[in-house]
């Protein structure tokens, strides 16, 4: 197995070790895999369904709480970001979405915001992609290498268009794995990981129209 156990807590060292068993197809899905994350057992919400408190916002797009979601609203042609003030180096995560509209969105892993560019807040580090009609879980490396990974044609028909989407990343080292809606989209080990730490971001992309609701953020640190 390439990926490690890490150093964490014991309850966290038999989640991940049942994590990795599922996403190679040893054991049945584990009810914590799909149940809402409890308070405590070592996951920590990084949205409190109130305001934006320990998030920053970059760019001139629409950042807001609406019916207890994040909701990003595109206000310009350009791309905007909300990020945790908080960074990250390796962890497990789980977050809900819906796209209100077509287009491209994503969450940013192990990043930091560079500076701003012609097209608003320039980016780089890991992207895991959302988008309602293709490559959703897919993984994407801004200001590098681009494309490292996508998902396969059967695994991208777990996506719900314009409903309410479950996705969950494990990233450790070099290995990251997601799934969306239970199913794994990609299993991927980087021979040369670019960024080992940084903010998480939620992103809107440039070329104006995008509309997307978050919730239920939840991560779990691992080595801690």
């Amino acid at each position: 197995m390439r990926w490690s156990l890490p150093l964490g807590t014991r309850k966290q060292r038999i989640d991940f070790l049942t994590l990795l068993l599922f996403t190679l197809g040893l054991t049945a899905a584990p009810a914590w895999a799909f149940a809402p994350a409890p308070a405590g057992e070592g996951w920590i919400p990084l949205f409190n369904g109130k305001d934006l408190a320990g998030w920053r916002a970059h760019g001139k797009e629409k950042w807001m709480v609406h019916e207890g979601a994040i909701l990003g609203e595109a206000v310009t042609d350009k791309y905007g970001y909300l990020v945790t003030e908080k960074t990250y180096r390796d962890f497990l995560l789980r977050v809900k979405f819906k796209c209100d509209a077509p287009g491209n969105y994503g969450v940013f892993l192990r990043s930091r915001i560079i500076g701003e560019g012609e097209y608003g807040p320039d980016i780089e580090g890991t992207q895991v992609e959302v988008d309602p009609s293709r490559d959703t879980g897919g993984i994407y490396e801004s200001a590098g290498r681009a494309w490292l990974v996508k998902p396969s044609a059967e695994a991208q028909r777990a996506i719900k268009p314009f409903e309410w989407n479950e996705l969950e990343i494990a990233i450790e080292g070099k290995h990251v794995v997601t799934r969306l809606n239970g199913v794994q989209m990609i299993d991927y080990y980087d021979p040369a990981p670019r960024f080992l730490d940084g903010v998480i971001g939620l992103q809107l992309h440039s070329g104006g129209g995008g509309k997307i609701h978050w919730k239920d953020i939840n991560i779990m640190e691992l080595g801690r």
